[in-house]
């Protein structure tokens, strides 16, 4: 991990749970860099509230234009999260598996002792099971897992959790959500009831991510149709994708593989002229 890395966690960890660890001096190249794994990760208003608390850091030497830019992109996305509200709802790729999920929500709705506290966990969990699927591990919904988790997780009933989560066959891919928490955040196992054995592979995927995200952001097309009738495929593009799929496979089989098929489908129906 590079000190542009050890700085971006360091941001986030103090803006979202402050903790407190001194920054390492950078350049302004450097500074430019890490802001743009924070436009990235979506993560600008939380890695500012960080540098608000560094503000008395003398290692804290970011360029006054970067820190009004990256004030505006905090301010805007303030109230732009709707991960953990009780409207927000998130749907699987898998026709099965979706069915199963909505039977889930259902009948929780309908039940006597219904916990939305529950409900809305699980929607996190898929949420960042969507996102890690489709582009990667996506640091702003680990992080507002972490906080539901400290906020509310007295009242989340994780029996029925860990019932939901087998009906879905989701445990390993919830299991790596919490161990990133662990491995990043400094979160305890003690605070993820849904952990029954860390994922060794949380911190390396997480690096990988974050290595690997400009690159997979510059170019979303896949599918490009020309006006001679010709369509061209962004072949970089798909076997990026590819291989995450298989990075993922083993964490989930089943939704892996048809949230790849579904975003090929959905490519070839956007074709652009």
């Amino acid at each position: 991990m590079d000190i542009i890395q050890r700085n971006f966690f360091r941001l986030l960890r103090s803006g979202a749970y402050h903790d407190q660890d001194d920054i390492e001096p950078m350049s302004a190249f450097k500074w430019k860099r890490l802001y743009q794994l924070v436009d990235a990760q979506q993560v600008a208003q939380t890695t500012y509230e960080g540098i608000k608390n560094h503000a008395n850091d003398p290692n804290l030497q970011l360029p006054e234009e970067l820190k009004d830019q990256w004030q505006q992109e905090a301010e805007m996305t303030r109230q732009q999260s709707i991960i953990s509200s009780p409207l927000a709802t998130f749907e699987l790729s898998n026709y099965f598996l979706n069915r199963r999920l909505k039977g889930i929500m259902n009948a929780e709705r309908h039940s006597i002792d219904c916990s939305g506290d529950t409900m809305n966990l699980l929607n996190i969990i898929i949420y960042n099971v969507n996102h890690i699927l489709s582009r990667g591990i996506n640091l702003h919904g680990i992080i507002e897992l972490g906080k539901y988790l400290r906020k509310n997780g007295h009242k989340v009933d994780f029996v029925k959790l860990d019932t939901w989560l087998r009906k879905l066959g989701m445990q390993r891919m919830a299991q790596l959500e919490g161990s990133i928490l662990m491995a990043v955040f400094n979160f305890q196992q003690e605070e993820l009831p849904f952990v029954e054995h860390p994922e060794p592979a949380a911190y390396k995927l997480t690096l990988r991510t974050l290595s690997h995200t400009a690159k997979d952001t510059a170019e979303e097309w896949h599918f490009r149709q020309y006006s001679n009738g010709f369509v061209q495929n962004n072949s970089k593009v798909l076997r990026r994708n590819l291989r995450r799929s298989i990075r993922y496979f083993t964490y989930y089989p089943v939704e892996t593989t048809s949230n790849f098929f579904s975003n090929f489908v959905k490519s070839l129906s956007e074709i652009e002229e």
